[in-house]
């Protein structure tokens, strides 16, 4: 037996709280193009819908969970949120920028795009208000030798370019 905690392999999903599920879904499904695996409908009033990206080529069993919680206020602004923001990755910087100009496209346009040194983002509001980052990672080779370098460089970059 160690006596040293083992490190995860990362992070299995995420649940968020939103106000009204069907406009959630169409931003998860129609603009950030998650595929929806499944839905849970508990004791009333509690509504839940899984999410799913793609890895090679096939959906997992779930990376978004989204619970409808209608009595949350409509201005989060005042109360503190614990989450910052969450980042969603994309396979290939084809595929991130293609999907920031379909989301521009389609009136949803990112607030902020940054090119760090260990991936290229792009920031978004989700009707809930709250903070998405769109992300293609580099490859390893590009910020593997000093992570600390490539967490901190960012330069601001056009949105949508």
């Amino acid at each position: 037996m160690s006596h040293q905690p083992q490190a995860p392999t990362g992070l299995n999903h995420l649940v968020l709280n939103v106000r009204d599920l069907e406009r959630a879904h169409r931003f998860w499904t129609e603009c950030l193009g998650f595929h929806h695996v499944g839905t849970w409908e508990g004791r009333p009033p509690a509504r839940m819908r899984f999410y799913s990206g793609v890895e090679d080529g096939r959906l997992r069993h779930h990376d978004i969970g989204l619970l409808e919680q209608p009595d949350m206020p409509q201005d989060l602004s005042p109360h503190p949120q614990a989450l910052n923001h969450l980042a969603i990755t994309y396979a290939s910087p084809e595929a991130w920028r293609e999907r920031i100009q379909f989301l521009i496209a389609n009136g949803v346009t990112p607030f902020r795009q940054i090119e760090r040194g260990a991936t290229y983002s792009a920031h978004l509001l989700d009707p809930d208000g709250r903070e998405i980052e769109l992300v293609y990672e580099l490859p390893r080779s590009a910020w593997e030798g000093d992570i600390n370098a490539a967490l901190n460089h960012a330069v601001a970059q056009p949105v949508g370019a």
